[in-house]
């Protein structure tokens, strides 16, 4: 058989061919495989491609032959991704504020490629990102990039924060000022990207919406902060801060009928210890900071749901809480 003129890229070809063609519901017999070899410009006899199937196992690609009826069928077995984790990762992309729906339907369209053409229809029928509320801040990605470069050779950064103004645009916050801050850790948190970080002026802790930061500069100086980030927990940092709104942390005292324990252990997690007040009532001690987001929740979980302590939180729900009806007189 004359050889074709994409020959070198025969063993490329075929692992495109079986991994786009095949799956466990989807099989080619071994003329199909050649025909479609052929559409390559790649010439094949059986045998090489039985060693070809032996060094694709090598690369990780597994390809199981069974006979069905008269004919014997090829097709790939293990793949690097299951579908259940393609769509996994898909959801994840579409609820993502931070990723843009442009920036969505690229990374969707390249998950896709680790699935065959048949399961690519099935990942098709999930694919819901026009429409969504997406970041429009086409540089995050480059920002991301700036933050992990910084963390990874010890750096600080400087950036320009943004807010957003009734004319629907990104404006830069005090007066264009630029932030100075040692970044430790980016998170991932009610949909949105923040930068966890030691802030240079206030020398505290604090986060900051990483869609909402441009301009930035990897600086030549040297993070601080080592010892607040030593022992630095990221998840307990996210439960304490309501939707990633700063505040002073306080331990809050909140009681509850047992029937809402279930929203307490969604939030707080299973290790928190619920301290039965009577037959119908629990207790829960916290740590939380102190803000009107937090304020916010507890007032959306109904009148049955109450802060018993500290004092002083106790005063803060109430002047929120009548600050709040006084938009209604």
């Amino acid at each position: 058989m004359p050889k074709g003129t994409n020959q070198k890229l025969k063993l490329y070809y075929l692992m495109k061919i079986m991994q786009e063609k095949t799956d466990d519901e989807h099989s080619l017999t071994m003329p199909q495989i050649m025909q479609e070899l052929a559409a390559y410009e790649v010439s094949a006899e059986r045998k090489s491609i039985y060693s070809d199937f032996a060094e694709m196992e090598k690369l990780g690609v597994e390809v199981i032959g069974e006979q069905v009826g008269r004919d014997y069928l090829y097709h790939v077995g293990t793949r690097q991704f299951e579908l259940a984790e393609l769509k996994l990762l898909i959801d994840a992309i579409q609820s993502s504020k931070f990723i843009t729906e442009k920036k969505s339907n690229q990374l969707i369209a390249k998950i896709k490629g680790f699935a065959s053409e048949y399961e690519g229809k099935k990942l098709d029928r999930q694919v819901f990102v026009h429409g969504r509320i997406k970041t429009m801040n086409e540089s995050i990605y480059y920002s991301v990039d700036d933050i992990h470069t910084a963390i990874n050779q010890n750096k600080k950064i400087t950036f320009q924060y943004f807010k957003w103004t009734i004319k629907k645009e990104l404006v830069p916050m005090h007066y264009g000022d630029y932030f100075t801050v040692s970044p430790w850790a980016l998170t991932w948190d009610d949909e949105n990207y923040y930068l966890v970080a030691f802030d240079d002026l206030s020398k505290t802790i604090k986060h900051y919406r990483v869609d909402k930061m441009m301009h930035i500069q990897v600086l030549d100086e040297k993070r601080e902060g080592k010892d607040l980030f030593t022992s630095f927990d990221m998840a307990l940092y996210a439960k304490q801060n309501f939707g990633m709104y700063n505040g002073n942390l306080e331990k809050v005292s909140i009681e509850f009928p047992n029937r809402k324990c279930g929203i307490f252990i969604d939030r707080f997690g299973k290790d928190i210890t619920l301290i039965p007040v009577d037959e119908e009532h629990v207790r829960l001690n916290i740590d939380v900071a102190i803000s009107p987001q937090f304020f916010g929740w507890i007032f959306s979980l109904g009148n049955d749901v109450k802060i018993v302590g500290p004092e002083n939180v106790k005063a803060q729900v109430k002047e929120a809480a009548e600050l709040f009806l006084k938009n209604y007189e």
